[in-house]
């Protein structure tokens, strides 16, 4: 299967779940052998991997070897568009992917939503990776639907589970000031713009489960937030980071940096960042 984006240095592959679904991701080789470490990256809601080729790029030539998961019903994936059977099944989904790589340094890099599945992990499935890296994590969201949509989503998880919803982030301003990114959105086949009333309902029990992660979460931290947030709650998300039980917290905000830090004028600032401190906790 060949990658939508144009000049992607990377393979697509495929994992089979233990429940039997098999979902999509893309592999960057690393430009260096051996590789510092692995890095497994996680979307948001209605992101892709396709998203991310700039970072993932970058993150191979500075000698890491990159595996970006596209979630079950997400991106590349078509069955069961917009749907997953819960949230445990998708932190088993990342927990089989990264038990099967084996051995060696693996660090964890989500993004928005993302960033729920990621912390989350760490109280299903402990142990399993050496560093978080969240990208402006979802924990807290400004942007949720009306009351009244929320009502139906609670009646159909009950009575139609798998009804589509219109997922509360199809403005493309939401998540970048660039003019060029926005309309990258708008033309996106691959974007996510509805998901089943049972993802939604999920998606709120993860928040409930997400209460009791802070002490599980031992591994080191990286933070990076945009300050002209639009999607999530900075205060709230710096708060709840800080729970954490891990006594190796990093924070760094960017001021003029919109939700995707990938989409920004100067990118290479977060990156730079990134890699910094990806190769600094590789080399303990």
């Amino acid at each position: 299967m060949a990658d939508p984006i144009p000049g992607a240095r990377c393979a697509v592959a495929t994992h089979t779940a233990g429940d039997g679904y098999r979902w999509h991701y893309r592999h960057y080789p690393s430009a260096t052998s051996p590789s510092l470490a692995r890095v497994v990256a996680i979307h948001g809601i209605q992101s892709h991997g396709g998203w991310y080729v700039l970072s993932c790029t970058r993150l191979a030539d500075a000698g890491f070897d990159v595996y970006f998961l596209d979630r079950r019903g997400a991106g590349l994936n078509e069955q069961g568009r917009g749907d997953a059977p819960g949230f445990r099944r998708l932190l088993d989904d990342i927990a089989e992917f990264l038990k099967a790589l084996g051995e060696g340094p693996t660090f964890l890099v989500a993004i928005s939503w993302g960033g729920k599945l990621a912390t989350a992990l760490q109280k299903r499935h402990p142990g399993l990776v050496d560093g978080l890296a969240l990208l402006c994590p979802g924990f807290f969201a400004k942007v949720r639907p009306p009351f009244g949509e929320r009502l139906r989503i609670a009646w159909s998880y009950l009575a139609a589970p798998r009804r589509l919803f219109p997922i509360p982030l199809n403005d493309p301003e939401l998540f970048t000031d660039s003019p060029e990114w926005q309309q990258f959105l708008r033309d996106d086949p691959l974007a996510l713009h509805r998901a089943t009333a049972r993802f939604l309902a999920h998606s709120v029990r993860l928040d409930g489960y997400l209460r009791f992660v802070p002490r599980h979460v031992r591994a080191p931290v990286l933070l990076q937030l945009a300050g002209r947030e639009r999607v999530v709650d900075n205060a709230r998300v710096r708060r709840f980071a800080e729970s954490f039980a891990s006594t190796d917290k990093t924070v760094i905000e960017y001021p003029e940096a919109s939700h995707t830090l990938e989409f920004e004028p100067r990118p290479h600032r977060s990156l730079d960042d990134l890699i910094d401190w990806l190769r600094r906790h590789s080399e303990r």
